[in-house]
């Protein structure tokens, strides 16, 4: 009903990541393959910073695959910014067609599955696939001004400043994408933006469990399950969620956004954004995968898709979880 098997097994032929200066001090840090100086790359605006994030993981994606721009045949990418403005704009710099998608959190499970779906069924020869998000955009944009300094409530994330980006395709080595799950919107009516992980985790119980039962799999058959940026009191309640369908999450579940920070980097609950699963998978992830230190992982970013004005009007945030099977095969 909701899972895809690939055949053709498409592959991550190349992958890149570039965080702000406070993610490179990270638990995380040693993987990136940049970290900024500064959250500004010198641009005049943060929104110009995020779009030139984009452009430099991009690029540095399909260069790391050993590819030219002209051997690109797909773009697909998406933010958390009003009408996707940092992947929009970003895309200008390359000539290329180009699939804008908002999943929020979960955009970077979307655009691999959707380009996955693409190489699998051979209409393209090499997709990428990208997002990211700023701290400094995201937070003025769907909670208050970054000049009133308000003070932050206990379940609240910190926005990663962090952009992540994939090539998938049939040809050279990689990681394989040999399962899809795609998951349904699920609102249990939250309406505390400052509490996104209580938001998100049912959509992660669903799309986990329902993966569970299509391919007749159980959580100890996986080296990783990672979702996206439930942070810590969301990863939690995912864990009480999964153990109430009879899924009991062992030591091999993580959370992206809760392993993102130290504890003295004063993040609360951890990470969010899309930044967050992006650059762990184009870095961390896709290393253990190829040196095989992880043979299959469960890469599960989760999205809350809300907006500033339904939230403003007092209505629930609903979740959306996409699952993505990473196999380390034969490369």
């Amino acid at each position: 009903m909701q899972t895809i098997e690939l055949t053709n097994k498409p592959k991550i032929v190349g992958s890149y990541s570039i965080v702000g200066p406070k993610e490179g001090k990270g638990p995380f840090g040693k993987y990136f393959d940049y970290v900024m100086k500064n959250d500004r790359l010198d641009e005049k605006t943060y929104e110009k910073t995020e779009c030139k994030m984009l452009e430099l993981a991009i690029t540095g994606a399909f260069q790391n695959a050993g590819l030219l721009i002209s051997h690109i045949n797909l773009l697909l990418a998406g933010d958390l910014l009003n009408q996707i403005i940092s992947s929009s704009y970003a895309a200008r710099a390359f000539n290329m067609p180009f699939l804008g998608l908002f999943g929020a959190c979960s955009t970077m499970a979307e655009s691999l599955a959707v380009g996955a779906v693409l190489i699998n069924g051979k209409n393209f020869k090499n997709v990428v696939c990208a997002t990211g998000s700023h701290f400094s955009t995201a937070e003025r944009q769907f909670r208050f001004p970054l000049e009133l300094g308000n003070q932050r409530v206990p379940t609240s994330q910190w926005t990663v400043t962090a952009s992540g980006a994939s090539v998938i395709s049939l040809n050279g080595v990689g990681p394989e994408i040999t399962q899809i799950t795609f998951g349904k919107v699920i609102d249990l009516g939250i309406t505390d933006v400052n509490n996104m992980g209580a938001a998100m985790a049912p959509s992660a119980a669903d799309t986990m469990s329902a993966h569970f039962f299509e391919t007749n799999t159980k959580p100890e058959d996986y080296d990783l399950i990672v979702t996206g940026d439930l942070g810590k009191l969301g990863a939690e309640i995912l864990i009480d969620l999964m153990e109430a369908k009879g899924y009991k999450l062992g030591k091999n579940y993580s959370d992206c956004g809760h392993s993102f920070y130290t504890r003295n980097q004063d993040t609360m609950c951890g990470g969010s954004g899309c930044g967050a699963s992006a650059s762990v998978l184009n870095s961390y992830i896709i290393k253990k995968l190829k040196t095989k230190q992880y043979k299959k992982v469960l890469f599960m970013p989760t999205g809350a898709l809300m907006s500033t004005t339904a939230s403003q009007q007092g209505e629930s945030i609903p979740g959306v979880c996409h699952a993505i099977v990473l196999e380390a095969g034969g490369n």
